[in-house]
């Protein structure tokens, strides 16, 4: 995507968020945010009943197009994942997906909702869903 249409599509997602709002049954709800820049998310979560997998991410929040878009984005990017998988996923990996050109100089913005994910995963993990990564590998495999 040439940077005019990833501006677009970022635009878009700020304008029409994805899955924005409440999310029930949910596994967690995680808030996030930056309280110096105004940028805030909460994250929900529900997890696959084999508790594998990302079943579903909604979210709620305030802040820049960025933040707001690239929570959005996550939200249909998300579903599907391992939970294993995208703990182990860096955080560039979101900014490669939104556009690092574009937001590349706004790290925190375009990371804050991956990050609260990836904060909302291990909520789920210590509150006793827990998966072995062999047994992630496993399931894989199947």
């Amino acid at each position: 995507m040439d940077r005019q249409a990833t501006i677009e599509h970022l635009l878009d997602h700020y304008q029409n968020p994805r899955n924005r709002g409440l999310l029930d049954p949910a596994d967690v709800v995680m808030p996030g945010g930056q309280p110096d820049c105004g940028d805030l998310v909460t994250i929900y979560l529900r997890v696959s009943p084999d508790r594998l997998r990302i079943e579903a991410v909604t979210f709620e929040g305030q802040g820049c197009t960025v933040s707001q878009a690239a929570a959005s984005i996550l939200t249909e990017y998300a579903p599907g994942w391992a939970l294993a998988e995208f703990e182990q996923t860096d955080p560039q990996a979101m900014i490669d997906l939104l556009g690092r050109e574009v937001v590349g100089t706004r790290p925190r913005c375009a990371t804050l909702a991956f990050n609260t994910l990836k904060a909302a995963i291990v909520k789920y993990r210590r509150d006793g869903h827990q998966e072995t990564v062999a047994h992630a590998a496993q399931h894989r495999n199947d």
